[in-house]
């Protein structure tokens, strides 16, 4: 017997479908997505250890890359931004700064973004003339990111999500590309070890809506083993 699955089915984890017969008729079984309330707590536990030791772990590569970004220019060491978390919450993210001081002054037009990358909701220039010297090898291995543990241990954020979104952005966002609002975004995520900023929008909400929908934490173990071959690879860093 031929089965035919519509395109959208491949968008579920393998772990939702199941063949079940009825009536002598195998049916494909299709789960409800996990619910996030029966695995948040686990979730956020394991947010919580883990970032703590890593913290305390890359100590003297934080205190590294601090200094290496104020002799750099003599700038502030710190990014602050706005980003959109868990159902649309504003939170400050917090990054070492990659870019010359008052970058934001100086930011290139949303059309000259979707010339370079297809789009006009997300988008980073792959040549910036805004990033430093300092900024281009932070970026290139994500050290401007570490700062990012902070965020975790604060509730902001997750080590594994969606890509945390501008407040800019999220006004943009279709029906779909807000259900990415549902979890807490992630210093890393489906995104991150599946192109960086070489993807497209759709690709990016693609890979954060099968997230939302399909989050186990065998796949968050996963994700974060992935990037680090992501991170030493330095595809799609810029």
């Amino acid at each position: 017997m031929d089965l035919i699955v519509v395109p959208a089915l491949s968008e579920i984890s393998r772990d939702r479908v199941s063949m079940r017969p009825v009536a002598g008729l195998p049916l494909v079984h299709l789960e409800k997505p996990r619910s996030r309330d029966a695995l948040r707590l686990s979730k956020r536990v394991f947010d919580v250890v883990a970032s703590t030791v890593v913290l305390v772990l890359i100590a003297p590569v934080l205190a590294a890359v601090a200094l290496a970004v104020k002799l750099g220019d003599g700038g502030p060491v710190l990014f602050r931004q706005v980003r959109a978390g868990r159902d649309g919450e504003p939170f400050h993210i917090l990054k070492f700064r990659s870019m010359v001081t008052g970058a934001d002054s100086r930011r290139p037009s949303p059309e000259a973004a979707a010339r370079d990358r297809g789009n006009a909701v997300m988008f980073k220039l792959a040549v910036d003339p805004r990033v430093t010297r300092v900024g281009r090898f932070l970026r290139r291995y994500s050290l401007d990111e570490l700062p990012q543990l902070w965020n975790v241990l604060r509730g902001d954020m997750s080590l594994v999500g969606p890509r945390p979104a501008l407040p800019r952005e999220v006004t943009e966002y279709d029906q779909d590309a807000r259900r990415r609002l549902a979890v807490r975004p992630g210093i890393t995520g489906l995104w991150q070890v599946s192109g960086r900023s070489d993807l497209s929008w759709s690709e990016t909400v693609r890979l954060d809506l099968y997230y939302v929908d399909n989050w186990s934490f065998t796949q968050d173990l996963q994700i974060l083993v992935r990037t680090v071959r992501a991170v030493m690879d330095a595809r799609g860093a810029y």
